[in-house]
């Protein structure tokens, strides 16, 4: 601005200089006039030509300095960058035919996807909804039949011993004594839980919180019984398991299929074990094997190198023999069990799965606490173990093979 106003300036001596000039031409016959004057306006035309060529090329730095300042606050992917590129003429020699290749450069900072955001620049959508990892989908206490109790300890009587001296007799003959003993049986009701501590803050700054626990913690809780009711040893306060009271399978040289299965394999482990369960008078109704026990399985193949998978039922629900098999990860890896569910146990609950939250609890009141706790109470009652067989697939497949 200052610039403007003095250019103005100059020119309007240099006008005044040359009014001044062509009065004195009138006054002077000879049409002749001060030199002072002349030079003075020669200089004054001068110092008005380089000041207005020093402003010019001033805002022509100027114009140039904002064109590259936009240039380079403008973030262009790679396409953008090689349609610029083009645009500024990176390839016009190959289109004039008077080179057969082209080349330009990207700097490093030009391929990047995003520059880093300080602050929340753009916009954010928060999902509210807890993520998480799944838990069982299926529980061992959905596989074996429930009952309810309001007491400490499930008593029942259980035949221990029966000998069997029936036989068929001559008229006059005296018959054979049986016997049998039963043995009062009691069951202990444990208790399966945890507990979380967490701040006031926690609970009311962040949204859904009450309800993720709520639906988180149990399925955790669940996921100990599970493993309880698998393969407690029933020495409180573990509960008895199905692998550790059922009947294991027979792989001294008494079984029936001792040594004498070609390349035995898991599949003929748990053929075996239907045999043996059946031998018992139950009828199975449940295979439960690890996930990846059962996968092996699927993945058996004969010596023409066919898979045997067809000797499995799959789909919603895969099968042996017209038996269900259940995959579940509490049975652990290379184990199995085969029983008839209904006859061989009974799972007993005190006091069903629960989860509360409260302040009352050491410190909790003082220090802004609050305590959320999940546990239940409950024992497995082992009926009948012969209608349970269960065992090591390993151990199994060795007894089988023939020597």
């Amino acid at each position: 601005m200052n610039d403007n106003k003095h250019l103005d300036q100059i020119g309007n001596l240099v006008d005044e200089r040359i009014e001044k000039a062509a009065g004195q031409i009138k006054d002077n016959a000879k049409n002749e006039y001060d030199s002072i004057l002349k030079a003075e306006i020669k200089n004054l035309s001068e110092e008005f030509v380089s000041k207005f060529d020093a402003q010019t090329k001033r805002m022509d730095d100027v114009e140039l300095a904002r064109k590259k300042d936009a240039e380079n606050s403008t973030q262009l992917n790679f396409k953008g960058k090689l349609e610029k590129a083009f645009n500024d003429g990176a390839i016009d020699n190959m289109r004039k035919g008077s080179h057969n290749a082209a080349r330009f450069e990207m700097k490093s900072s030009d391929m990047t996807i995003a520059n880093t955001y300080t602050g929340v620049v753009a916009a954010e959508q928060v999902i509210e909804d807890f993520k998480w990892d799944p838990s069982r989908s299926v529980h061992i206490r959905n596989l074996i039949p429930n009952g309810s109790t309001n007491a400490q300890v499930v008593r029942f009587p259980k035949e221990s011993a029966y000998t069997d001296n029936g036989a068929a007799k001559a008229q006059g003959a005296a018959l054979g004594q049986s016997d049998f003993d039963v043995t009062a049986t009691s069951v202990e009701m444990e208790k399966v839980g945890c507990f979380l501590k967490l701040t006031d803050e926690m609970l009311q700054d962040t949204p859904g919180l009450s309800s993720y626990l709520a639906a988180r913690v149990p399925g955790k809780v669940l996921s100990v019984e599970d493993n309880e009711l698998m393969s407690g040893d029933g020495s409180s306060p573990n509960m008895e398991g199905i692998l550790t009271s059922g009947t294991a399978f027979t792989t001294s040289s008494g079984g029936l299929f001792y040594q004498s299965v070609e390349s035995a394999n898991e599949f003929d482990v748990l053929i075996v074990a239907l045999n043996q369960l059946a031998l018992n008078n139950y009828q199975a109704d449940t295979i439960l094997v690890n996930p990846t026990d059962f996968h092996k399985i699927v993945l058996l193949k004969s010596t023409a190198n066919e898979y045997l998978r067809n000797q499995i039922i799959q789909g919603i629900q895969p099968a042996i023999n017209g038996v269900p098999i259940t995959l579940n990860t509490a049975v652990p890896n290379g184990k199995f069990a085969v029983m008839d569910s209904r006859s061989a146990c009974q799972y007993w609950i005190r006091e069903n799965l629960s989860i509360e939250f409260s302040r009352e609890d050491g410190t909790n009141f003082q220090s802004n606490f609050v305590t959320c706790r999940a546990q239940l109470r409950g024992g497995l009652a082992i009926y009948a173990p012969n209608a349970i067989i269960q065992g090591t697939f390993s151990t199994a497949k060795t007894a089988l093979e023939t020597s």
